[in-house]
């Protein structure tokens, strides 16, 4: 599976700061040092509609932690998956009378549009579940017959207390992990699992369903939790820098992925720091597929909307707090975009090294990116006040917001 092409981060003067952004398994800060090569995977779409803006503020946060690597000189070796068989695309399909296959394309198509537009740095590796398969199988064979996995009615589940770091990824209680298993995907009710959060790795053939070839495992597909495990271990190894996603994927997702590959290769941690972006909301409730109350990108690009004002619209939020998309979000979007677009259109101005450390410093601190946003407005204001003659300083300013904040100016 292919990704979206690339745009250019301008080269900047200087060099970045290490990034320290909050990790999930320990409640509090980190500083990320990841070597020359930072390695980063983000879990990706289930592809049964388009791309809405809880998707946007996720990707854009992890857009963020790759541009603060690549100021600090490193190279970045970032993953992406595409659940691209799952029951909600599977459901999805039959209700609209698509095929499964050309609904996951359709709709692959029109986020890599959305990512493209919305200047979202690409992944190295864009792999989706399907093609993951023969890579899938035998991780679950080796969990099996390791004792960490047993059989259920022909299905294949995972033994949650056969990875004795369970629990660190999300700290919750075996209550709350019920709970939210049976909201996110889980089985806890099903009668005849060793333990009710045990997932399940490897779905038996359903008739009507699609299935693959499963060896000893027989004909089926596989769990959503193994299809990460086996993505992210193929391409970056245990250890890697940052797995990340939404907040609502701490538990189960990040939790089991976790413990699967923790399982399978005796080594602890998968992943040095678990980072979760907040929840967008609209008219009081986090957006999402299953309510229906979403605020598509394309839809709003189809409206003539500059897509540099809909990731500023994004950036005025800090990645971790949950908010609400108004019309009133976009317009002091589209009021910023304007205003900065003039003071860079100016011959000369403040002198902008200053300001480039700020958004930096900001950046650094846990993608601050509200506070980067309000650096860049105090030098727009001061040029817009006659504040200085520095020919080189609307140039820099523009290539700094550019390649720090992903907005072309």
């Amino acid at each position: 599976m292919h990704a979206w092409p690339a745009s250019e981060v301008p080269a900047l003067p200087g060099q970045g700061r290490d990034l320290r952004i909050h990790d999930t398994a320990t409640g509090g800060r980190v500083t990320l040092d990841p070597g020359p090569v930072a390695r980063i995977y983000v879990c990706g779409i289930t592809p049964y509609d388009a791309t809405h803006m809880g998707h946007a503020a996720t990707y854009n946060a992890f857009d963020l932690v790759q541009r603060v690597w690549l100021d600090t000189k490193r190279q970045v070796h970032y993953v992406q998956n595409v659940t691209d068989v799952d029951d909600p695309l599977l459901e999805r399909a039959v209700a609209t009378g698509d095929d499964w296959t050309a609904l996951a394309e359709r709709e692959t198509a029109l986020f890599r549009e959305d990512m493209t537009a919305l200047r979202m740095l690409p992944p190295r590796h864009y792999i989706g579940a399907v093609e993951s398969i023969p890579g899938i199988v035998p991780l679950v064979e080796r969990l099996r017959d390791a004792g960490a996995a047993y059989e259920l009615d022909g299905d294949i589940y995972f033994s949650v207390e056969s990875d004795a770091h369970f629990g660190e990824v999300s700290g919750l209680d075996a209550d709350a992990m019920r709970l939210l298993s049976a909201e996110r995907g889980g089985d806890p009710e099903r009668e005849g699992k060793k333990n009710p959060l045990d997932p399940m790795l490897w779905m038996a053939a359903r008739d009507g369903e699609p299935s693959w070839d499963g060896g000893s495992l027989g004909r089926g597909r596989p769990g959503w939790h193994i299809e990460c495990v086996a993505i992210a271990l193929e391409h970056l190894g245990m250890g890697f820098d940052v797995q990340g996603g939404g907040s609502d994927l701490a538990f189960p997702h990040h939790e089991m992925g976790a413990s699967h590959a923790q399982a399978l290769t005796g080594e602890h941690p998968f992943a040095k720091a678990y980072v979760h972006a907040g929840m967008v909301a609209l008219n009081g409730e986090k957006m999402s597929k299953s309510k229906g109350n979403l605020v598509f990108v394309s839809a709003v690009r189809r409206d003539g909307v500059d897509p540099a004002a809909i990731r500023l619209a994004l950036l005025a939020h800090h990645y971790r707090a949950d908010w609400e998309w108004t019309d009133a979000v976009l317009d002091e979007a589209l009021e910023r975009l304007g205003r900065w677009r003039a003071a860079v259109s100016r011959p000369d101005g403040p002198a902008a090294e200053a300001l480039l450390e700020e958004i930096r410093t900001a950046l650094a601190d846990d993608l601050d990116s509200p506070a980067a946003l309000a650096a860049v407005d105090r030098w727009a204001a001061a040029q817009q006040d006659g504040g200085g003659t520095d020919e080189g300083a609307p140039g820099l300013v523009s290539r700094a917001v550019d390649a720090l904040l992903g907005v072309a100016l």
